[in-house]
């Protein structure tokens, strides 16, 4: 099934996802993010990383307020919503980049979405608070749905590819029945969540079958613990490098957005995947 060559957003926008893939950079507004947890809490500082992935090549920043590594300290609705909203709203006056905001609260997504958000990213694919599908349909905003796995971390599921079209099926089902256009998804296969080192490789080894879905594929595997256990980097900031490698992996098997911390090294990364996808498709042509 060919993939689709838009995916449209909020606000009357829309990625065009037929030519060249696309970075969405991480903003965590968080204490305790694994990786990069209390670097941008403040606004201002916030605002100008998000500034800084722009030029660095990103279409899209993904603001989040709760971390979600695996022991992090759960925050209100409340909490999370003073986090992000200010940043939100800064962004979108001050740069024409989409806006993404990171969470599973429905309430949170609405007022995200009033603040200028174009995309709602949902890590539990929807199937936490349901009603964040509404407000998706609702606001027209662009839908991110993350397969988080149904089992404890380690658990061996029978078969990766069937455990996440399960998982979707559910929350497609989800999506339909509030109305969201199709042209509105996006999936992501939730690298790293409910997980081990094995799971995620396989994945990978196999993302090609997952594009049989019909849906573009986002992709979040940046520092995640899987890439320390390939190459032997403890610490999540040393794992760029490999972060990198799974970004030109994934981009040449199906993949199409990015969601990582370092823009610039990715950037280069997907460039030379795009770079031999065009020669591909030109040697078809011939």
């Amino acid at each position: 099934m060919p993939l689709p060559k838009i995916w449209r957003v909020g606000r009357g926008r829309h990625l065009e996802l037929a030519n060249r893939g696309h970075i969405m950079a991480i903003i965590n507004v968080t204490p305790d993010s694994f990786s990069d947890g209390g670097l941008h809490r403040s606004l201002e500082v916030a605002v100008a990383h998000g500034l800084d992935c722009v030029r660095e090549g990103a279409a899209i920043l993904d603001v989040g307020g709760e971390s979600t590594r695996p022991g992090g300290a759960p925050v209100s609705a409340a909490e999370e919503q003073d986090r992000v909203l200010p940043v939100i709203e800064r962004l979108t006056k001050e740069t024409d980049a989409l806006i993404s905001v990171d969470t599973y609260r429905a309430e949170t997504a609405r007022l995200a979405m009033a603040a200028g958000a174009h995309i709602i990213n949902d890590v539990h694919g929807l199937q936490r608070e349901p009603a964040i599908a509404s407000v998706a349909a609702e606001t027209g905003a662009g839908l991110c749905i993350m397969h988080t796995g149904r089992g404890r971390e380690g658990e061996i599921f029978d078969d990766v590819i069937a455990d996440q079209h399960a998982f979707f099926k559910v929350s497609l089902a989800i999506a339909e029945a509030a109305g969201v256009a199709s042209e509105a998804i996006v999936l992501d296969p939730g690298f790293g969540f409910a997980k081990d080192s094995d799971h995620n490789l396989h994945i990978m080894a196999r993302f090609a079958e997952l594009t049989q879905i019909g849906f573009p594929w986002l992709v979040g595997a940046s520092r995640k613990r899987f890439i320390g256990a390939a190459t032997g980097r403890d610490m999540a900031a040393d794992r760029d490098i490999g972060t990198a490698a799974t970004t030109a992996i994934l981009r040449l098997a199906g993949a199409a957005i990015f969601r990582v911390h370092n823009v610039a090294a990715n950037r280069d990364a997907l460039g030379i995947a795009d770079a031999l996808i065009h020669v591909h498709a030109e040697e078809t042509l011939q």
